[in-house]
């Protein structure tokens, strides 16, 4: 797939002007201490009640898409099938949208930046777990190459993507505890050097850990976020500058759903 630069009509000049400001505006929404919450989003239904209820932006979970459309996560799905969905929510909202392409498909960071900007995306997180290499964990220095190569590719489609580098250090608690954080400070600040916007040492971290590593990153932190759980105020006061949802706001939703459901199955 190709995102056109040569325009044949006005309407795909306004579409690539549009673009563009939605990427400068969802860059600018990171600030270290006020942070842009992003709820993550699966379908235009989900979409239109979180810009309804007044969010100026939104990240596209894989998690949430897959279990929309009966896949797993962990590129259970094709990057097609993200797509589809991404361009259902861009069509129903008309604010910045950032989605997780997970490892990215085993494509190309080309094709990859192609694909969303064709979907109207202007932003992207990218892990560093290989799901389609049996959850090979890359190093931090291909990690930071493969951010390089994303950044690259939309520099020279002339639309800033936002780039959220992530690792899965914490997650899926990689190597020793006593040393962890040091090591996601290491890897991620070659990530930023590299070309990211934004940083995600994604998993539910104390309040003075995710200080730490707020104040020991060059770039904005984005803190994992629990609905029903946590403060926004004290997030905040630790000095991240995105916070996002993950799969949890739709299990959220499950849970109530499934009370509501109760009160009417018949026994």
């Amino acid at each position: 797939m190709e995102f056109a630069r040569a325009f044949t009509s006005p309407k795909e000049l306004l579409v690539s002007i549009s673009l563009a400001t939605h990427a400068d505006t969802l860059l600018e929404l990171h600030q270290p201490g006020n942070p842009v919450v992003l709820p993550t989003v699966w379908d235009a239904w989900s979409a239109k009640l979180a810009v309804d209820a007044g969010f100026a932006a939104l990240t596209v979970g894989s998690h949430p898409v897959a279990d929309s459309i009966g896949k797993q996560d962990g590129e259970g799905m094709e990057f097609s099938d993200l797509l589809t969905r991404v361009r259902q929510i861009t069509d129903a909202v008309d604010v910045p949208v950032s989605v997780d392409i997970e490892s990215g498909y085993g494509l190309p960071a080309e094709d990859l930046v192609a694909g969303l900007l064709d979907s109207r995306a202007v932003g992207l997180n990218i892990e560093d777990t290989v799901h389609r290499e049996g959850g090979r964990f890359r190093s931090a220095e291909e990690h930071a190459e493969l951010v390089a190569r994303l950044r690259a590719a939309a520099d020279r489609q002339g639309v800033h993507v936002v780039v959220n580098a992530r690792t899965d250090l914490f997650k899926n608690q990689v190597g020793d505890e006593s040393d962890r954080v040091e090591r996601a400070v290491a890897r991620m600040t070659l990530a930023a050097e590299a070309g990211a916007d934004c940083l995600y040492p994604v998993g539910f971290h104390p309040l003075d850990v995710l200080a730490r590593l707020a104040d020991e990153l060059p770039l904005p932190v984005n803190a994992l976020g629990r609905p029903g759980e946590d403060d926004l105020s004290e997030i905040a006061a630790a000095g991240a500058g995105r916070v996002s949802f993950g799969p949890l706001w739709q299990m959220e939703l499950g849970k109530v759903s499934n009370e509501l459901l109760a009160r009417w199955r018949r026994s």
